[in-house]
């Protein structure tokens, strides 16, 4: 169980998150490899499918970023993305699912260092909740 390390699936806002990942990336600041990342255009077209796909197919956590409320791309992508984060979280519990395997935040293209603080913060939370259990589709 030591050796346990977490995969997570990454949903990040093309405009902000992805690009503070990048400047992370060409800064060479450390950070966990648990994630995978999916770019996507904005985080309000994240749809709730897409993270109980993700879990369904195997992931330990699924983690959303984008764009501080307010400074969307596309004027108002976060705000819907910011209402789906808040009806998922209740779903997830009436699924049975641990809310915390789902993550959300808001970081600019700017912010590489919180981007790193976060990142640490995600693996470790989805650490402590160790292997899901719940929501494996089996391999038959």
């Amino acid at each position: 169980m030591s050796d346990w390390e977490p995969k997570i699936v990454s949903f990040f806002c093309n405009w902000c998150t992805y690009g503070a990942a990048d400047l992370a990336g060409v800064s060479r600041l450390e950070h966990p490899t648990n994630t995978r990342v999916i770019r996507v255009p904005c985080s309000g077209r994240i749809s709730p499918k897409f993270i109980l796909a993700a879990l369904r197919k195997g992931a330990d956590g699924v983690w959303v970023s984008g764009c501080h409320p307010g400074d969307c791309h596309y004027i108002e992508g976060n705000y819907y993305a910011r209402r789906k984060f808040a009806l998922m979280k209740n779903l997830l519990e009436h699924m049975g699912i641990e809310p915390g395997r789902v993550q959300f935040s808001w970081i600019s293209s700017a912010e590489s260092t919180k981007y790193v603080t976060v990142i640490n913060e995600v693996v470790s939370k989805i650490k402590a909740l160790g292997p899901r259990k719940n929501f494996i589709k089996s391999k038959n």
